[in-house]
């Protein structure tokens, strides 16, 4: 885990676009494993280091891949994360994401209506993408408020990726899941490359991959809203 994590901190690094902590070393003794980092003082961002992070974002998600994926697994918090390449998108999200998670989540004992939604939907992806193909852009992969902040010189920092190629709604939709990201953030970021039709639906689709995975490592508590989301996702895909 802290090697994948390691190379997604370099990944980022290389895209020259928002700052990402600096990798010191990433190993492991006969008892632990480690990852040392930089260490960066965060202060609470202001709205121009907002801004200023959906700018960088959107200049991040032009590094672009000619397949979806990425060269390592890695994982997203404690889950596996396969990325094995793959060149349609509707095929990367069907089994390398939703599919994944739907098949761990059977094992930790959640089946019925939860499998047999899943199944539905994973039968009817195509249905959001019939007039919009995304690039596989560089993801963060796991964006939401408590993985950015602002430095002691006012500029944005994201960290604790789970890096991949991807359509870059998906890094989108992960902010607006849980909050932590203010209007300037979406004004300077659709500025840079604004969102094509249909982006609404596909944040909901985009989210429950990481719903899923609330429920994996969290427990039924999220269950209900899983399965609120499938079912609603289903009644657009008709």
């Amino acid at each position: 885990m802290f090697e994948s994590e390691a190379a997604g901190l370099h990944a980022l690094e290389q895209a020259c676009a928002v700052r990402v902590p600096q990798v010191l070393a990433v190993g492991a003794t006969e008892e632990q494993a480690y990852l040392a980092l930089g260490w960066i003082e965060l202060r609470p961002a202001h709205a121009a280091a907002e801004a200023e992070l959906g700018a960088q974002l959107a200049r991040q998600h032009r590094v672009t891949a000619r397949a979806f994926g990425w060269n390592r697994d890695n994982a997203l918090g404690s889950t596996s994360q396969p990325n094995s390449w793959t060149p349609d998108w509707v095929d990367f999200w069907r089994r390398q994401r939703l599919q994944h998670q739907l098949e761990l989540a059977a094992r930790n004992g959640h089946g019925g209506r939860l499998q047999q939604l899943g199944e539905k939907l994973l039968q009817r992806l195509g249905a959001f993408f019939a007039d919009y193909q995304p690039v596989p852009s560089l993801l963060h992969g796991d964006l939401w408020g408590g993985n950015w902040g602002m430095d002691g010189a006012g500029k944005p920092v994201i960290f604790d990726p789970a890096v991949y190629f991807g359509d870059r709604e998906a890094d989108i939709a992960m902010t607006r899941l849980f909050g932590g990201f203010g209007p300037q953030f979406y004004a300077a970021y659709q500025a840079e490359w604004p969102p094509q039709a249909g982006a609404q639906a596909r944040s909901a689709l985009y989210n429950l991959y990481h719903l899923l995975n609330h429920l994996n490592l969290f427990g039924g508590s999220y269950l209900g809203q899983v399965e609120s989301a499938m079912g609603q996702l289903l009644a657009q895909a008709r």
